[in-house]
């Protein structure tokens, strides 16, 4: 553990001017990016009395063991900055709120020459409109669903879409008008537009009109004694407003603004934030964070902002009301501007409807807290508690921040693959994972491939510290890319290395990492059948209690990597099977099986279709598509009999 002393900045070095600066550790990783109008008064506050500094920010200063600043001209220009920093290096003892569930968008594919309404989640994607997010699923589902009798606009997946081209027939939503049907022509692309652009509108906000169109053509249809017409209109009406109720007005000013409220603890914040659009709510989105140091609420906002539209520029509306302003309220008001194109105003509600919608929203965010804290049980203190439990039992010098853990998998020793998976701070790091193919190893021999797998992924390792390493560099190699600001792949060392298995894949693992010159990463394996901890040299297991939060963390740790080296295994194979079985087609090429392989992905897809399917892929004739249709048959499951392995289990069945 460093000492801030040995890396505080000689006095008068630190400019005056604002900036934004970065700590790294010992291996050069960033682990905490902030601003400050002045660097000075900034950074200086960093290297006093550790006492007389919050926990957390004491346990940042004494992890670090450098600090750089960037001096920039403006204080917008310093939060740009920071923010791009944040993104880049991820910073582990920065604020990163994590969305508490994934929250459901209603898209509609604009980019389409017949767009598509669906509901999404997940990222946005270009060409696509969106509109949320919203709290359920199926509150959206039900909106459209009563919508889509009066904008009969495409809903369908794109498989529906096709068939119903192909054999001529739109689909149940076309038969009752809920689908202006244009799969099989009853509406050209532009009619189909114009639906589209009407529906948009509708969600958009502009209500009004719509319903006073629908009103006159019901009346005019009456009066024209045209009584069927009058009531499909009524029925469209009703439906209308039924919609609208489900968004009730709550902002007499038709205001569109986030509104935002916090709830707080010694360890963590939870922050909910409400969407009003035109006077009404429109979705419902949660956040729950780590408090990393020391920050008040007003840093919190301003953190806050500052991550949820620094990416999202289309989403910032022309108020934001929040629980208290930021640090810099007038510096935060000039950047969202600047990114939205128009003035922003980010203020408190002090009366009124606004005050009262603020309470509403930190009532949830306090009712959020409260399940996010009951759904994990303290998640931080059990993590930790797991990574000393891991620590005490292995003998190890240090808490192992960084574990990887890797898998064999393989089908009888064909399409033998492995899995490389990391968590950090005993949670999983996904961006860090990698797969493995077996390339000189013959057949079923999980060892071999263990010590293979190692061999390689450490031999990259020593490659990549050879490449940054700099001569007389006591710190060691910088293992983020200084032209990219990236992490390099492979740079980081692990503080253990847990292998799926017992004894023989410890001794693979140790044999390939002395081999290599490597001894000061522990390894460890975890077997399955009774859920033993084995460490290279000893006779007997480390036995961890059952209920023991050590031995929970490196059950999950396993798990993980059996699951996705098995995901990468069945991938491999199915792609193999697809071409096996076409490999005797008469007159199908390498060209043609790749196209039906990216086409259907999978031999189980490509058995479930049609031979009318089959021949929409693009070179396939009707007679080719029959043939393979004949082929894919013969080699099904149920075609076959005596026994066969379940590619689930690995287990073998009996007919």
């Amino acid at each position: 553990m460093a000492t801030p002393a040995s890396y505080r900045p000689a006095p008068g070095s630190i400019p005056t001017e604002p900036g934004v600066y970065r700590f790294r550790d010992a291996q050069g990783r960033v682990i905490y990016v902030g601003k400050a109008k002045s660097l000075r008064s900034r950074v200086s506050s960093y290297f006093q009395d550790i006492g007389n500094l919050h926990p957390r920010t004491a346990s940042m200063v004494t992890t670090g063991a450098s600090i750089e600043w960037t001096v920039v001209q403006t204080e917008v220009e310093a939060l740009q900055l920071e923010y791009s920093w944040i993104k880049e290096f991820d910073p582990r003892f920065n604020v990163k709120y994590r969305d508490d569930k994934s929250y459901p968008w209603l898209a509609v594919t604009t980019g389409e020459e017949f767009p598509r309404v669906m509901v999404g989640r997940g990222a946005k994607k270009k060409g696509t409109r969106y509109f949320g997010p919203y709290g359920h699923a199926w509150a959206i589902r039900e909106t459209v669903d009563q919508l889509l009798r009066v904008f009969p606009m495409r809903s369908c997946s794109k498989g529906v879409f096709n068939r119903s081209a192909q054999i001529g027939r739109p689909c149940l939503l076309g038969y009752i008008d809920k689908c202006a049907a244009p799969c099989v022509g009853n509406i050209d692309a532009a009619g189909h537009r114009a639906i589209v652009d009407d529906f948009c509108d509708f969600m958009a906000g502009n209500t009004a009109a719509f319903v006073k169109r629908v009103e006159r053509e019901m009346y005019a249809a009456s009066e024209a004694l045209d009584f069927e017409k009058a009531a499909r209109l009524r029925d469209d009406l009703n439906a209308l407003n039924r919609a609208l109720e489900k968004q009730a007005v709550v902002l007499g000013d038709g205001t569109d603004a986030d509104i935002i409220a916090l709830a707080e603890d010694p360890l963590e914040v939870a922050v909910q934030i409400f969407y009003v659009r035109g006077g009404r709510i429109k979705g419902q989105r949660g956040w729950v964070a780590d408090r990393m140091d020391g920050g008040d609420t007003a840093h919190l906002v301003e953190e806050f902002l500052l991550q949820l539209y620094g990416d999202d520029a289309e989403s910032i509306p022309r108020e934001i009301l929040v629980p208290k302003l930021p640090t810099d309220v007038a510096t935060m008001e000039e950047l969202l501007t600047h990114l939205r194109g128009s003035k922003v105003s980010v203020r408190v509600p002090q009366r009124g409807d606004k005050k009262a919608l603020q309470e509403t929203v930190a009532r949830n965010a306090a009712q959020a807290l409260v399940l996010h804290r009951t759904k994990r049980a303290s998640d931080l203190t059990t993590r930790n508690l797991a990574l000393e439990e891991i620590q005490q039992a292995l003998g190890l010098e240090e808490i192992p921040l960084r574990i990887e853990c890797y898998d064999v998998s393989n089908l009888q020793g064909t399409e033998v693959v492995a899995s490389m998976v990391v968590f950090e701070d005993g949670l999983a790091r996904k961006s860090e994972y990698r797969r493995f193919v077996i390339r000189d190893v013959e057949g079923q021999n999980d060892v071999a491939s263990m010590h293979e797998v190692i061999t390689r992924r450490f031999r990259r390792l020593l490659d990549e510290q050879a490449k940054t390493a700099m001569p007389g560099d006591e710190a060691g190699p910088m293992l983020v890319d200084p032209d990219t600001g990236r992490p390099r792949k492979f740079a980081y060392a692990p503080s253990l290395v847990v292998v799926d298995g017992g004894p023989p894949q410890v001794a693979a693992t140790t044999r390939a990492l002395t081999e290599l010159g490597i001894v000061d990463i522990p390894v460890c394996g975890l077997a399955k059948r009774l859920e033993e901890v084995w460490v290279p040299g000893d006779e007997d297991p480390v036995i961890l209690p059952r209920s023991s939060e050590g031995l929970y963390l490196l059950q999950r740790i396993r798990d993980e990597a059996h699951r996705f080296a098995i995901g990468h295994h069945r991938s491999r194979r199915s792609k193999t099977m697809v071409e096996s079985v076409l490999d005797d087609v008469p007159g199908l090429g390498e060209i043609r099986r790749k196209a039906l392989l990216k086409h259907f992905g999978s031999l189980k897809k490509l058995r479930l279709a049609t031979v009318e399917e089959i021949a929409l892929v693009p070179g396939i004739g009707a007679r080719t598509a029959a043939t393979i249709k004949e082929a894919v048959a013969k080699d099904s499951p149920k075609a076959q009999t005596g026994p066969r392995i379940n590619t689930a289990t690995g287990e073998i069945e009996e007919d």
